[in-house]
Formats: C-alpha cells, sequence, structure tokens
C-alpha cells in the first residue's frame, strides 16, 4: 500500500492546473445509459473512481473508449444488456447508485446493489428511493440489492425532498428526462456539478429549466441523444489548492479556477488575511502578512462553505492565530482526521459535530494515516507545512479524488513523494 512523503516548511510558489470535476464525472458519466446514441466527456480526471465507474457501466453493456491519454471519455449504450449493478464493483463507491434512475427511466427495471464508499457516517440511500417511488417505481429492498421496476415507465411528480441531497437530485433529474409527463424537484441540491448534469443533459436533448436553483422543472421526452460535453473544473481541487499557499506561504495561480466555484471558501479565507485575485487564467492566492487569522466555519450544502474542504480548512487553522470553530453539519464522523493533526502538533478539541481549533506556532512532521479521501489531502497539507518529514499512509483514498497531487505539489517547489510499498 503506497504511502506519501513529504518533508515541510517550504513556502509554494508557481500554478496548478485544475483538472475536470470528479463528483460531476461521476453523475455525467451514467447519462450515457440515458441514450442509445455516443456521449462523449471532455476534460475527464485520471483518477481511480474514473475506472471503477466505467467498470460498472462497462458491466451493463456501455462500451467506452479512454482517448488523448484519458482525458477524452466516449461512451456508447447502444443496448443495456445487464440490468444488475453487482456488489463487487458497487461497493468501491456511493456514486454507482446514480445508474438507479438512467436504467429505471430507459428500460424500466434495475437491481443496484447498496454503496460503499469512505466511511464518514450514514449517507443513506433512501431520498434516492422515494424520489423514484414519486414517479411510479416499485422497489423492494432484498439481499443487499434494490430491486426496481416501472412496469409502465416512469411518470412525472412533485418531488420534494425534506433535506438537500445532491445524489439524489441527480438522479431523479436523470430519470425525469425520459418520464411521461412533468416532474419537479422541490429542494434541489445547488451544486455547479447539478448545473453541469442539466447542461450535458439539455445538450442531449432534454427540456429542464431552474438548474442550480432550489426548484429544477424537467418535461420528459421519449428519447434522448448522443452529445460532447466538457466536465465542468473541480471545485473541490480548486479549494485543497488555495489553501496550499495560504498555509506554508507563497504564491500559487490556480489554472482553470473559477471564484463563483469556492465563493464560500473565499469569504473564508480572504477574512483570515489570504488574498484571492482573479487572473486572466484562473485565480491567484497569497498570504497578505504572513499572519492566518482564526475563524468560524459551517458545513453546509452549496452555496455555503462544502464538507469537502473542511477538513482542508482545519489543517490550516492549526496554524491560525486565535481559536477557530469548525461546525460539521452535513456528515457526522467526519472528524476522523483530528486525532492525525494531533500527532503533528495541533490543539484540536471536538464536541459532537464541533470541533474547536487552537492555533499552534508550528506543527512537526509524523507518520500519519489517512482515514478518506479529504482528510488523507488534508495530511498532507499539514505535512507540507510542518517541520520535518511527515509520512501519510493508506493514500488509496486520495487516489479516488486527487489527480497527479506529488507532480503537481512538486511543481510549485514542495518536497513530496509516493513511496510505493
Amino acid at each position: 500500500m503506497d504511502r506519501i512523503g513529504i518533508t515541510g516548511g517550504r513556502p509554494l510558489n508557481g500554478s496548478i492546473e485544475i483538472s475536470g470535476a470528479k463528483n460531476a464525472c461521476l453523475t455525467l458519466m451514467p447519462a450515457a445509459l440515458l441514450t442509445d446514441e455516443p456521449l462523449t466527456l471532455t476534460n475527464v480526471p485520471r483518477l481511480a473512481d474514473m475506472k471503477t465507474m466505467r467498470a460498472l457501466l462497462e458491466s451493463l453493456g456501455v462500451e467506452a473508449a479512454a482517448l488523448q491519454q484519458g482525458r477524452v471519455l466516449a461512451m456508447g449504450a447502444e443496448d443495456i444488456t445487464n440490468h444488475v449493478a453487482h456488489y463487487d464493483i458497487v461497493r468501491k463507491m456511493r456514486a454507482s447508485i446514480l445508474v438507479l434512475g438512467p436504467m429505471l427511466a430507459r428500460e424500466g427495471r434495475a437491481q443496484v446493489s447498496l454503496p460503499g464508499g469512505c466511511a464518514i457516517g450514514a449517507r443513506p440511500v433512501d431520498l434516492h428511493l422515494t424520489g423514484l417511488e414519486k414517479m411510479g417505481a416499485e422497489l423492494e429492498l432484498r439481499d443487499g440489492y434494490v430491486h426496481a421496476t416501472a412496469p409502465g415507465g416512469l411518470k412525472g411528480a412533485v418531488v420534494e425532498f425534506p433535506i438537500v441531497s445532491v445524489g439524489a437530485t441527480e438522479n431523479v433529474l436523470m430519470a425525469a428526462t425520459l418520464a411521461k409527463g412533468t416532474t419537479v424537484i422541490r429542494n434541489a441540491a445547488r451544486e455547479p456539478e447539478i448545473a453541469d448534469l442539466a447542461k450535458c443533459l439539455t445538450a442531449m436533448g432534454a427540456k429542464i429549466d431552474g438548474a442550480g436553483t432550489h426548484e429544477i422543472t424537467v418535461e420528459g421526452t421519449d428519447r434522448l441523444g448522443g452529445a460532447t460535453h466538457r466536465v465542468v473544473a473541480d471545485r473541490i481541487e480548486l479549494g485543497t489548492y488555495m489553501i496550499a499557499p495560504a498555509i506554508t506561504g507563497g504564491e500559487i495561480e490556480l489554472v482553470g479556477g473559477e471564484r463563483g466555484l469556492v465563493t464560500a471558501l473565499i469569504e473564508k479565507l480572504e477574512g483570515a488575511d489570504i488574498a484571492v485575485e482573479d487572473t486572466e487564467r484562473g485565480l491567484k492566492v497569497r498570504r497578505r502578512n504572513g499572519v492566518i487569522h482564526a475563524m468560524e466555519v459551517t458545513t453546509e450544502p452549496f452555496p455555503g462553505f462544502p464538507t469537502d474542504l473542511q477538513a482542508q480548512i482545519m489543517a490550516l487553522l492549526t496554524l491560525a492565530q486565535g481559536v477557530s470553530t469548525i461546525d460539521e453539519h452535513i456528515f457526522e464522523n467526519r472528524f476522523m482526521h483530528v486525532p492525525e493533526l494531533a500527532r503533528m502538533g495541533a490543539h484540536i478539541d471536538v464536541h459532537g459535530g464541533t470541533a474547536k481549533i487552537t492555533g499552534v506556532e508550528k506543527l512537526r512532521g509524523a507518520p500519519v494515516m489517512a482515514t478518506d479521501l479529504r482528510a488523507s489531502v488534508s495530511l498532507i497539507l499539514a505535512g507540507l507545512a510542518a517541520e520535518g518529514d511527515t509520512v501519510v499512509s493508506r493514500v488509496y483514498h486520495l487516489d479516488r479524488g486527487y489527480e497527479r497531487v506529488e507532480e503537481k505539489l512538486s511543481a510549485c517547489g514542495a518536497r513530496i513523494e509516493r513511496i510505493p510499498d
């Protein structure tokens, strides 16, 4: 099992190109099941999760080809030859549940294993299922699988989620494109990945209004066609690399970064005396005067502060002047990186969903263990700022969400390397 070795204490300077969004791509790929014509995605990130989703789609009959060194993915689902998404693939990634809506809409039946993924607390699929039930799906949970049928096809309905769910919004949105009649999704997620999915579906012939707002209206069509679509920039990778010069010092330009993708993070960084400037190619980040100020952070659905940047901002706040607080409102059990940061000298107290971080003058390198995807990169950020050597183990989590992280950081002066097992 590979590890990442870091010798910290060096400011970072240079530029980093932001990859296509993992979470957007994982949603766009199942959209290929909605049509018998080719769907081609560009700006595809080269990540382990893309390989997992591709393997799942191919097991269902999708023909897929990676082009231009994996940056382009061409898919064709002329025939769906298998309607069972098996546990041995689905268990690796929670996004696998997103094949349910498209298969049910196009084929009228699907059998999907309950998904796996990072161990960061309960992320139930009940909102996906109740949304599809309102559209006429007949569902049964049996032997760890969702057995779904829609003998007469899905029908338009009003689907109002009791809480905001990105995945459930995506599943219902895709299913609604081929449903009979009009579907209204209320309390819909507003994340950029939703708008990106809607843009792709519209290019395929779907009739969608309101994507990016709390209410999305979809007028079902008989069929969708093919399209070519560019995946939106990864706002979580963008936010992660924006924190890198903030925690280490130096100045980094994030090529392809867009302010609108990370507005909540920019607000917090600027309040901590970190400068964020627009450039012709993206965004540039640097400390204003060498001091990081404490802050209060509450994770919320978009456009609020993203839970997927909580671990990274915590790493930054370990070095802030004063006492900071983070309230995690999205996922329980998402402070598993705290004991690892403490091994590096951080002072963090956790009570329920609230973490209180008392800034220290410096962190010290130490052997640490990644517990999930975002925790892994938070430990890398801490290691970049720490004195001495840090070794991060269990970095297979990292490979699910960050492309060429060692290469990107090394180009900015970081002393970081992958240590093969």
